[in-house]
């Protein structure tokens, strides 16, 4: 009989505690709720605004570096951090 030998962290630990236990309950329409949060998914996500803004370049090559450490274009990064910044997640670092 083979062993599992998976570890898992903390989350995935009581995700699996949680199944099971019998936590889960399968959704009714489940192929309507995944479209209806697919659509919202991609009505949220929806770039479909152009801005222009003028930056230093010192700015510029700073937010480029930053971007480059992360493994993204620049412009999804700015991007990124103006959703951050309107939708409150995004911290100041002092």
């Amino acid at each position: 009989m083979k062993t599992n030998t998976m570890r898992f962290d903390k989350e995935e630990q009581q995700i699996l505690q949680d199944f099971e236990n019998g936590e889960f309950k399968s959704i009714r329409n489940f192929e309507t709720e995944k479209k209806e949060l697919e659509e919202a998914a991609r009505n949220t996500l929806q770039k479909d605004r152009r801005i222009n803004i003028r930056i230093s370049s010192r700015d510029l090559h700073r937010i480029q570096m930053r971007a480059a450490r992360e493994g993204v274009p620049y412009q999804t990064y700015i991007s990124s951090s103006l959703h951050k910044l309107v939708a409150g997640r995004l911290t100041e670092r002092v």
